[in-house]
């Protein structure tokens, strides 16, 4: 009696564990019952009939794509290397494994054809210079194309970009070119800030002459406080001029005849 006891204990435990599902929060199983999809079930205890039904697991994390190294041709026909990371996860459990035979296959081989296709409509510089853009288009482009399959595309990133070395070297010879341009703006900008200054400043002076006289004061007066040789216009008394410096520059020793050259 036992002996079929036994047997039967066994028979029980394993339809029972094949009955019992425990599934973690992230995790959904898709039922099918003979052959019909019933549909996703979990996470906790879930009971399934043995033999009748069959299931198939899927995780719902975010799932990382290592996108290898791809060679592109871009518009202006500069050979380019780059790789990328897709983040994605799976939204609807029952799409993905009805929608499409592997899905994580599928959204690889779609992640590298829509990367070549992105920057081989694109030139150089704008890949350089809008990597930001670009990541934003390419997950637009995935995540509609994997929205079928019940599979969310939540970001892409461009890793590094591999130049050949002569593409290099011009790209840092045009980048010193647009520095030097900028540099001669900067400079031309400059002379012709001065030089409307210097024409509004010769209008005021003809306008009011005493002005330029004043000018010519002061500039005694910076020379006198150096204590350096002062050079005085023919067109002013010398001892009007040195008597006019002396009281600006009550600071300063008095001029000595040999600091007047006339």
């Amino acid at each position: 009696m036992l002996e079929l006891i036994i047997p039967v204990v066994i028979v029980i435990a394993i339809i029972l564990a094949s009955t019992i599902r425990i599934l973690r929060e992230y995790e959904r199983i898709v039922v099918f019952r003979l052959g019909r999809l019933v549909g996703a079930k979990g996470p906790g205890l879930v009971l399934i009939i043995p033999i009748i039904d069959t299931t198939r697991k899927i995780d719902l994390r975010v799932i990382t794509i290592d996108v290898p190294r791809q060679a592109v041709i871009t518009k202006d026909n500069v050979t380019l290397s780059v790789d990328a990371i897709v983040y994605y996860k799976v939204i609807v459990a029952e799409s993905a494994i009805t929608e499409v035979e592997n899905y994580r296959f599928a959204t690889s081989m779609l992640s590298k054809t829509t990367l070549r296709d992105v920057l081989g409509h694109m030139e150089l510089d704008d890949i350089l210079t809008r990597t930001e853009d670009i990541n934003k288009d390419i997950q637009e482009l995935l995540d509609s194309a994997t929205d079928p399959w019940g599979i969310k595309v939540t970001r892409v990133a461009l890793r590094e970009f591999t130049i050949d070395e002569n593409i290099r070297r011009a790209i840092a010879k045009q980048a010193e070119a647009e520095r030097e341009k900028r540099a001669r703006i900067i400079l031309a900008e400059g002379e012709f800030e001065s030089a409307e200054k210097m024409k509004n400043a010769a209008k005021l002076y003809q306008e009011v002459p005493m002005g330029i006289k004043l000018r010519e004061f002061q500039t005694l007066t910076e020379i006198a406080r150096e204590k350096n040789l002062i050079v005085v216009s023919s067109s002013t008394e010398i001892g009007e001029i040195a008597a006019i410096t002396r009281a600006i520059t009550d600071k300063s020793k008095p001029l000595s005849d040999s600091q007047i050259v006339k």
